[in-house]
């Protein structure tokens, strides 16, 4: 059995998927469905069962074996929102709860594949896993950092696989329940079909109307580089997960109208506050990521974005 936590989110969500139709394994989410819109993500997936991330975390702390064999912890589940400042919150839900699920893995030697982020880079032009790189601009960044930095200071066995993923812009199927915090592909096509209209964001940083450059990377290459790391036991660390290129928006906004054959740009001011925290550009560094072997490609921004809107326009 696999357990994905945050299995109801979006990137979850789709790991999970991709866990019971490549390997028919049966898989167990773990979330919070305080919001009950995330159900539409697992409803069409047949898992094995469900806990109540509260619960999840009582059986960790008890350590109670669970049914079935674990085969796997793929540990999503996290609070992702960037303008969240409740930094207790945040350090409670994003670490203190990561390091139950870690040391139960190690406890029992089974692979702990996380979710880490790019946000942990804050207005960084290096993108290579180094300390001297990493100085978030929010606390979910710090939140984030911490837990690496953490897994960064153990001794594994032969046995034990830790793997942190610092996920770039991620798009694609399954997060319409993120709100504000969903991709701008997902706003910009919502954007075209209520008005025709794509609204970016203004120049910043150097960089002109739109053409602030970030690494865009769809959720289906996100969960191939999961599968792979668990393909690959001998492997840990921590490592980027991007496409290892840079694109606009402007590069996403037209790739939604070229898909419709229609819509316009529009350029709008930052809002208050916003500027100050934002990463003008982002640009994975995947040195580490093929040095360990790692040969999983990822598309870019013209094909992932028509991928996408295929499965939302059928």
């Amino acid at each position: 059995m696999h357990i994905v936590t945050g299995g109801a989110g979006f990137i979850g969500s789709n790991l999970a998927r991709m866990l019971i139709e490549r390997s028919g394994d049966d898989v167990m989410i773990v979330d919070d469905l305080s919001d009950g819109h995330k159900f539409r993500n697992i409803a069409d997936l047949k898992i094995v069962d469900y806990l109540d991330k509260g619960d999840f975390l009582g059986l960790l702390k008890s350590d109670t074996a669970f049914a079935l064999d674990v085969q796997s912890i793929f540990h999503q589940g996290a609070c992702s929102v960037t303008t969240e400042w409740d930094g207790r919150y945040m350090m409670r839900n994003n670490f203190s709860y990561s390091k139950e699920v870690l040391h139960y893995c190690l406890r029992r030697n089974i692979p702990f594949i996380y979710a880490s982020s790019a946000a942990v880079y804050g207005a960084s032009d290096q993108f290579v896993e180094a300390a001297e790189n990493e100085l978030p601009l929010n606390v979910y960044g710090y939140s984030k950092l911490l837990f690496d930095q953490y897994v960064r200071r153990l001794a594994l066995t032969a046995a034990q696989q830790v793997v942190g993923l610092r996920y770039f812009n991620v798009y694609g199927p399954r997060e319409q329940h993120k709100g504000s915090m969903a991709s701008v592909a997902f706003h910009f096509r919502n954007q075209l079909q209520e008005d025709g209209e794509l609204r970016l964001f203004e120049g910043s940083d150097g960089f002109g109307d739109g053409e602030q450059l970030r690494d865009f990377v769809y959720v289906d290459d996100i969960c191939e580089l999961n599968m792979w790391f668990f393909q690959h036991p001998g492997v840990s660390g921590v490592f980027n997960a991007g496409t290892g290129k840079a694109q606009s928006f402007n590069d996403v906004a037209n790739a939604v109208i070229d898909w419709h054959e229609t819509g316009r740009i529009r350029y709008i001011p930052f809002p208050d506050g916003l500027k100050e925290a934002y990463q003008s550009y982002t640009k994975a560094d995947l040195a580490n990521l093929r040095a360990s072997g790692c040969d999983v490609e990822f598309r870019a921004v013209a094909s992932g974005v028509k991928t996408y809107l295929d499965i939302l326009s059928g």
